[in-house]
C-alpha cells in the first residue's frame, strides 16, 4: 500500500503542468553539484564554476538533472558524467589520505584512485555510439584522456576540491547545460534507465512479477537510498533491504525476496526523496519521526499541512488554522475534493534500514475536521503571549524532559499523529509525561495544561460512563466542575494565592515544597496546609480581600467530601488542570479589574 501510494504519486508528479514541480524521468535524479569543469571542444579546462549558495552555517550545491547514482559500497562503483573528486580527477579525499598512512596503506589508496578513475572512463565508453559521438562526449575524454588533477591545480577552486573531495560535473563553455543534459545525450542515459546498483557481471538481472505494479519486469536488486530521514544515516537507508544470508528465503536474496521492478523502485524512491528533500513543503518532523504527506490527486493542503501543525512561521501557521476552519464552515471539503486520499507516512531511522513509524490514509472529508478537532482540544485560557494555536512541535518539547527535541519519547510523535488523524483517544503516554513534568518541575505550563486538558477530553468522550462525574474540561475555569480532583487543585491554587499575597515577595510557596505530593497523595498534606492557611489569612491588612479568600475556600472545599489517600493518572491530570484554571482566573481578574480587590465569580470570566 505504501510503495503503490508513493509509485501513484511520482506517476502524477512527472505529468504536473507546472514543469518545475515534474519528477525525474527514469534513469535520472536530481543531484547536488558543487562544481561545475568548464571544457572547451578540445578537451581543455577553462574554468572551474562554483555553484553552491549559502545554506544556514553551510554552502549547498544547486541540484542538476542527473545520470542516477549507483549504490555505493565498500568496493568501486562510478556515477556516469558525474562524480566525487576522487573519480573525475583522481585527487586524494584527504580523510582517507590520513587514515590510509595511519594504517600504513597509503599506496593501496593510490592504487585504487587510479583504479576508480578507470572506473570512471569506464561508464563513459560504455555510452552508445551515437552518445559518445556528441562534441560534449568527445570533451570529457579528451579531458580524462590528461591530467585533469594538473589542470584543475591551476584554478583557485582546486584547493577546496582538495579539502572537501565534493561532486563534480562537466560543461562545454558554450553551452548553458551540462553536458549529460546536451540533446545528443540525454535520451540515450534515460533509456539506460540508470544501473540502481554496481556494475557486476556477478549480478544478473531476474526478471519476475512486480508487487507494485503487478506486472512481469526486471527486478531491482537493490534499492535506491533514502536520504533526508532524521537520524538515518547521511548516505541515505533503505525501507525494502534485505542485507543478511538469515532474511533469505527459498534461496531467494536481495530484492528477490520482495520483488519490485527496476521501474517500480525507482519511482517510488524517487517520490519518497523529492518528498524528504530540504525543499520539500510537504514534510515536518514529529519527534523523531520525520513525516510526509501527499494526496492521491493535487490539493492545495498538501503545501498547508505542515504550516498548520507548526511550520517555522507562528503567524502563518495561525492563518492557516483559520483558514482551515473557514473551509470547514463553508464546507470546502464536500463533495469531490473531500473523497480526495490523503496520505502519511512517518519515517524513524533504525539500526540496518527506515522504520515505518505511522502509517494513515484517509479522506480529506474525514482528515480535515479531525485537525479541526486536534485544535479544539487544546484550545485554553492563556496570557497573551501565549499561542492561541500550539504547534505540534511546541506541544511535544512542553512535555519532554528540559524541553528539549531529543528527549521526546521516542514512539510519542508518531502515536499522537495517528490518534490526531484516526479521531481516537490519545495516547496516555502523552498524559502520563505532561502530568511528570508538571511534577518533575512543580509548575503548570500553558502548554502542558492544554495537553492534559486535550488528552482528558478525548478519554472522557470515548469512555464517559467509567467517569460517573462525567463534565467535559472547559477552556477556562469551570466553577460548577463536580470533579474532586480538579477542586483540590483549584484549592491548592487559591493557598498559594493566599501565601503570596500574606507574605509578598516569597522566593518559593507552597508550590515548590507541596505540589507533587497534593497532586498526587493529597491526604497526606492538605491537612498541613489548610492549618497555614489560618495563619496567612490572619496577616492579610485588607480583611475584605481576606473574606473573600474565604468565601471562595468554602465553594471549593464544598464540593469535596474527603481527602483521597492516592489520585490515579487521569485525575492528576485533572488536579492540574484545576489548579492552572484558578491561577489563570486570578491572573484574569487583575488584568480585567486591577483596581478592585474583590474576587469576581468564576461565572463572570468570559469564555474563549
Amino acid at each position: 500500500m505504501i510503495l503503490q501510494s508513493l509509485h501513484d504519486y511520482y506517476r502524477r508528479r512527472c505529468s504536473d503542468p507546472d514543469p518545475a514541480r515534474r519528477l525525474p524521468a527514469f534513469g535520472l535524479e536530481m543531484k547536488e553539484i558543487a562544481f561545475v569543469l568548464e571544457l572547451d571542444a578540445a578537451g581543455a579546462l577553462r574554468a572551474i564554476t562554483d555553484t553552491r549558495q549559502p545554506f544556514g552555517k553551510k554552502k549547498i550545491g544547486t541540484s542538476y538533472l542527473m545520470p542516477k547514482s549507483v549504490k555505493k559500497t565498500s568496493g568501486i562503483a562510478a556515477n556516469l558524467l558525474w562524480d566525487a573528486a576522487e573519480y573525475v580527477l583522481g585527487s586524494t579525499d584527504p580523510k582517507k589520505l590520513d587514515a590510509a598512512r595511519t594504517k600504513g596503506s597509503e599506496a593501496d589508496y593510490r592504487q585504487r584512485l587510479v583504479d576508480m578513475r578507470a572506473a570512471f572512463r569506464a561508464r563513459i565508453d560504455s555510452l552508445p555510439d551515437e552518445a559518445r559521438a556528441d562534441a560534449g562526449i568527445q570533451a570529457v575524454l579528451a579531458f580524462l584522456s590528461g591530467d585533469p588533477a594538473s589542470a584543475a591545480a591551476s584554478f583557485d577552486a582546486f584547493a577546496e576540491i582538495l579539502s572537501t573531495n565534493p561532486v563534480l560535473t562537466f560543461r562545454l563553455v558554450t553551452d548553458v547545460e551540462l553536458v549529460c543534459q546536451r540533446p545528443g545525450v540525454a535520451p540515450y542515459l534515460v533509456a539506460s534507465g540508470g544501473d540502481d546498483e554496481e556494475d557486476d557481471a556477478a549480478h544478473q538481472v531476474a526478471t519476475g512479477r512486480c508487487l507494485v505494479t503487478g506486472e512481469v519486469a526486471p527486478v531491482a536488486r537493490l534499492h535506491t537510498a533514502i536520504k533526508g530521514v532524521w537520524g538515518a544515516q547521511t548516505s541515505g537507508a533503505n525501507i525494502v533491504s534485505f542485507n543478511l544470508d538469515a532474511f533469505n528465503s527459498h534461496g531467494k536474496a536481495q530484492g528477490g525476496n520482495a520483488p519490485v521492478g527496476q521501474a517500480a523502485a525507482f519511482a517510488y524512491t524517487t517520490a519518497l526523496n523529492a518528498l524528504l528533500s530540504r525543499e520539500s513543503r510537504q514534510r515536518m518532523q514529529v519527534g523523531d519521526a520525520s513525516t510526509v504527506f501527499w494526496a492521491q490527486r493535487a490539493d492545495v493542503i498538501e503545501d498547508d499541512l505542515a504550516d498548520l501543525f507548526g511550520g517555522d512561521n507562528a503567524d502563518r501557521h495561525a492563518e492557516q488554522v483559520r483558514s482551515l476552519y473557514e473551509a470547514i464552515h463553508k464546507g470546502a471539503f464536500a463533495g469531490e475534493r473531500g473523497e480526495n486520499k490523503f496520505f502519511v507516512l512517518g519515517l524513524a531511522p533504525n539500526a540496518a534500514r527506515i522504520s515505518i513509524r505511522f502509517w494513515h490514509a484517509c479522506p480529506l472529508k474525514g482528515l480535515v475536521p479531525r485537525i479541526a478537532t486536534w485544535f479544539d482540544d487544546l484550545q485554553l485560557q492563556g496570557s497573551p503571549n501565549d499561542p492561541r494555536y500550539p504547534s505540534l512541535s511546541d506541544v511535544l518539547t512542553s512535555v519532554a524532559l528540559q524541553g528539549k527535541v531529543e528527549k521526546i519519547p521516542p514512539r510519542l510523535g508518531g502515536d499522537l499523529v495517528r490518534c490526531i488523524f484516526e479521531g481516537t483517544a490519545y495516547p496516555l503516554s502523552w498524559l502520563h509525561a505532561a502530568v511528570q513534568r508538571c511534577r518533575a518541575e512543580q509548575q503548570v505550563t500553558y502548554l502542558r495544561a492544554a495537553s492534559i486538558k486535550a488528552c482528558l477530553r478525548r478519554l472522557d468522550r470515548s469512555a464517559p460512563s467509567i467517569n460517573l462525574l462525567f463534565r467535559e474540561i472547559q477552556p477556562v475555569l469551570d466553577a460548577a466542575n463536580p470533579s474532586r480532583a480538579y477542586r483540590l487543585g483549584r484549592l491548592f491554587a487559591t493557598l498559594e494565592k493566599i501565601q503570596e499575597e500574606a507574605s509578598p515577595g516569597l522566593n518559593a510557596t507552597i508550590r515548590e515544597r507541596y505540589y507533587g505530593a497534593a497532586s498526587s497523595t493529597p491526604v497526606a498534606v492538605f491537612t498541613t496546609l489548610l492549618r497555614l492557611k489560618n495563619h496567612h489569612l490572619a496577616k492579610l491588612t485588607n480583611r475584605g480581600r481576606a473574606t473573600n479568600f474565604e468565601q471562595l475556600l468554602a465553594e471549593i472545599v464544598g464540593g469535596i467530601d474527603d481527602f483521597p489517600a492516592h489520585l490515579a493518572l487521569a485525575e492528576q491530570g485533572r488536579f492540574a488542570i484545576g489548579y492552572y484554571h484558578q491561577r489563570q482566573d486570578f491572573f484574569t481578574k487583575r488584568e480585567t479589574s486591577a483596581a478592585s480587590a474583590e474576587i469576581v465569580p468564576a461565572a463572570a470570566v468570559a469564555t474563549v
